[in-house]
């Protein structure tokens, strides 16, 4: 089977990699490998394999920047297609923005300072993808990106390209329709505002190196991680939760919860991918145990983290 796939991959020259490596491809810097990963350059590269991996049965998953994903050590059997440096256009028209799935949202922001336009600055520090972004309604410092979406246009699993409006996305905290629905999410179109004056302009600019100072100072970016780790359970915060229990620094291996903010477990000592699972499985333990309160992972789990 994978001969057929890989033939077919080259017959229509898309660039792909065998057994790639996912800590190369997602912010842990751990994980095995996958059996083939894609960089599509087009929708039509991506919708030809979307379309060859279904017919022939082959397991493929679409990713964008792997900030907030997990791959098992025994890596995954199937394909990956990520949409990252190769699919990253922005455009501006007027006071809208459209970002293709794999543009930082890093770049999105600076992209609309340059030509004029705030509005994002909530999202200038999330080290992750406009496609990702949108899949799990990514927020940080009281803003989320329903906030600011018009719509978005996406590959059905018919293989037929739709727009969706940003009420039709139904999103909710750290959700949206996109999960395990079969779309893959293409670009998205942003309504932002534009800066009257300079200083109008100049302001929005200094807010969002404000937030970038606090999570320079509050968070542990010097070590591999994917952010908050687990998801805010409804009445608390999970990092507080955490540092209640008197978890931090708490290791298994090479992972451990971070001593600057509890609500990150972070790679700082070359942990495998099972280290991390089974950590974020001791915190949730021992929360529920002495708080009563279920944590729900953030982090997405992918592949055997069995023994």
């Amino acid at each position: 089977m994978i001969r057929n796939i890989i033939s077919a991959l080259n017959e229509k020259g898309i660039d792909y990699t065998l057994s790639a490596p996912m800590g190369s491809y997602t912010s842990f810097r751990t994980g095995g490998n996958a059996a083939i990963l894609i960089s599509p350059k087009n929708t039509d590269e991506i919708a030809f394999c979307t379309s060859l991996f279904a017919e022939n049965d082959f397991p493929y998953m679409v990713i964008g920047l792997g900030s907030n994903l997990l791959f098992s050590d025994k890596g995954y059997n199937g394909a990956v297609i990520r949409l990252a440096e190769n699919f990253s256009a922005i455009t501006i028209s007027g006071d809208t923005l459209t970002a293709q799935a794999g543009a930082r949202l890093s770049a999105v922001c600076q992209t609309g300072f340059k030509n004029g336009l705030f509005g994002m600055e909530f999202a200038g520090g999330i080290p992750g993808s406009v496609g990702g972004a949108l899949m799990m309604n990514a927020g940080a410092y009281g803003g989320e990106i329903k906030d600011v979406l018009i719509s978005t246009e996406v590959l059905m699993p018919d293989g037929n390209v739709e727009t969706l409006s940003n009420e039709e996305c139904a999103f909710g905290y750290r959700k949206s329709v996109f999960k395990n629905s079969g779309m893959t999410i293409l670009s998205a179109t942003f309504r932002l505002k534009k800066a009257e004056t300079e200083s109008e302009l100049e302001e929005a600019k200094q807010h969002l190196m404000e937030l970038n100072n606090r999570r320079k100072t509050s968070q542990p970016l010097e070590f591999p991680s994917a952010g908050s780790t687990f998801k805010r359970p409804t009445g608390y915060y999970a990092a507080a939760l955490i540092d209640e229990c008197g978890l931090k620094g708490f290791r298994v291996g090479g992972a451990c919860v971070s001593m600057k903010h509890a609500g990150f477990v972070v790679n700082d000592l070359h942990a495998s991918a099972r280290d991390i699972y089974l950590l974020m499985q001791c915190v949730q333990s021992m929360v529920m145990e002495k708080k009563g309160v279920a944590l729900e992972p953030e982090v997405i789990l992918i592949g055997d983290f069995n023994a």
